[in-house]
């Protein structure tokens, strides 16, 4: 178990300086001088080399790489181009933010998810299975934005029912959510489905059945637990995406959090935000999945950390 935490620990190290590494890289390639959008037009070039050498533009990539590796280790982010304020700050203050849309969106597609697929495998009926292959087909082929696009024409420009962006309270939660909600739940719930079927035709489940335990125990108690194996893999990975910032979404709603914070930097040219919200990104993702490895032991006994 010790051998398998460090062995993931150091994975984890190289992952997330493979993953800053590659983004430093890419913005150094991408064209385009924050010096310049932040001196604006009429700056000379004397004001253009004092704004590059106050915010370290003017050395060569791998000098600033490194300068970013030295203070990270030392728990700071760098100050943002634009506001010159901390960017582990800024992070700190939409965290929370994106967490509440992430969470609640995470549970819908789970709880949902699970469910139709589940209603669905129960009672293979060629009516149920082919009402979530053609709901589930339209769901992940939407794209979210639109889905955000709609749901604003309808609920706030003819009805009125609720706010049209903005965060904080719970009216202003629910269409964002049901925004998110649409794709992940069909997928999750072809997922399920797919899953189910398979678990439903294992000689354990036939043997609960001839012993005469009722369908509910069957399904919920003896099926359902395995068959979330291949779901627990796919959430702990889409917990960790969305806590990294739902970018569709909060873009069109107007949420206030880290992925708002993202385009914002990247219209920006703000390197350091940036690559902090990158950083804070992969981390998550590297932390969900050594949850889900340490997790699936206690789904299925069968399965041994070495």
């Amino acid at each position: 178990m010790l051998r398998f935490l460090a062995r993931r620990l150091v994975w984890a190290v190289v992952t997330l300086v493979g993953v800053t590494a590659a983004t430093f890289v890419v913005l150094y390639l991408v064209p385009g001088d924050p010096a310049a959008l932040l001196a604006g037009p009429a700056a000379s070039p004397a004001t253009l080399a004092n704004i590059r050498h106050r915010l370290k533009l003017d050395r060569p990539m791998w000098e600033q790489y490194g300068d970013f590796v030295l203070r990270v280790s030392r728990g700071d982010l760098g100050e943002s181009f634009v506001t010159n304020k901390p960017v582990a700050e800024a992070i700190r203050a939409r965290l929370p933010v994106t967490a509440e849309l992430a969470v609640a969106g995470w549970l819908c597609w789970i709880l949902l998810g699970t469910l139709a697929g589940v209603w669905a495998a129960a009672r293979a009926t060629p009516l149920r299975e082919n009402t979530l292959l053609a709901l589930s087909i339209v769901g992940v082929s939407t794209p979210t934005f639109w889905v955000g696009i709609l749901l604003l024409y309808f609920f706030v420009s003819r009805l009125g029912w609720f706010p049209a962006g903005g965060s904080g309270t719970l009216r202003q939660l629910v269409l964002p959510v049901a925004a998110l909600a649409v794709s992940g739940v069909c997928f999750y719930a072809r997922l399920a489905h797919s899953a189910m079927t398979q678990t439903l035709r294992e000689d354990y489940v036939r043997t609960a059945v001839a012993k005469g335990l009722s369908p509910r125990v069957v399904l919920f108690r003896h099926a359902l637990r395995n068959a979330l194996l291949p779901l627990v893999t796919i959430a702990g990975a889409d917990l960790a995406a969305l806590l990294g910032g739902v970018v569709f979404t909060e873009t069109v709603f107007d949420w206030n959090g880290l992925g708002k914070l993202a385009v914002d930097a990247v219209t920006n040219q703000d390197l350091p935000t940036v690559v902090g919200v990158v950083l804070v990104s992969a981390v998550f993702v590297v932390a969900a999945n050594l949850a889900v490895d340490l997790l699936y032991p206690l789904l299925d006994p069968r399965i041994r950390l070495a």
